[in-house]
């Protein structure tokens, strides 16, 4: 008698504490530019590479109790082709054709420079994140070059802990609104039509 209740008070108590942890999340946000981009070439092409300069997949934990299970990821493999194709999107939206390989031609290269997914460290609940991306643009045209950063964030409040779902929309809209800025630029166009 005395083993079952103390069975019961063991599962009673791990599933308290299993109340207060998260299970990592892997996410695969879709990115997309969302603003009209003004043409500026004239069918030229472009060498256009997307790379992601990242140091890990972890974008950061969603706190808790337990942050160093709650770990938030977006891997390579699942990110970069769908960059690939808004930045060739972009591309052709700025009046170029994309190319995978043009002997004298332009290259874009836009690297993917940071991603973070952050959450206050302190108490059992995730009541807000602070999510950010960061992208760099290197064009080379001839002997001229052009490097800009351009980044995005969100203040997101929560009632309750966001499940993948919900993470993969805000981490999506983060990274749209980063790489639209990136397309945004001016000087990049400009550049490539030279």
């Amino acid at each position: 008698m005395l083993h079952r209740l103390l069975l019961g008070v063991i599962a009673v108590t791990s599933l308290t504490l299993v109340g207060c942890a998260h299970s990592p999340q892997q996410l695969s946000p879709d990115p997309k530019i969302t603003t009209p981009i003004t043409a500026v070439g004239q069918g030229q092409p472009v060498v256009v590479k997307v790379v992601d300069g990242r140091p890990s997949p972890l974008l950061g934990t969603r706190g808790g109790l337990y942050p160093e299970t709650s770990g938030i990821s977006v891997s390579s493999a699942a990110l970069l082709p769908k960059l690939q194709a808004q930045a060739e999107a972009a591309v052709r939206l700025l009046g170029f054709t994309p190319t995978p390989n043009a002997y004298n031609a332009p290259q874009l290269t836009v690297t993917l420079a940071d991603l973070k997914y952050q959450s206050p460290k302190d108490g059992a609940y995730v009541t807000k994140a602070t999510i950010s991306a960061t992208f760099r643009a290197d064009v080379q045209n001839a002997n001229k070059r052009y490097s800009g950063r351009y980044g995005a964030s969100l203040d997101q409040s929560f009632a309750m802990a966001p499940n993948q779902q919900t993470n993969t929309k805000l981490v999506g809209e983060v990274l749209s609104d980063a790489l639209t800025r990136t397309f945004k630029d001016a000087a990049i166009g400009q550049l490539l039509a030279q």
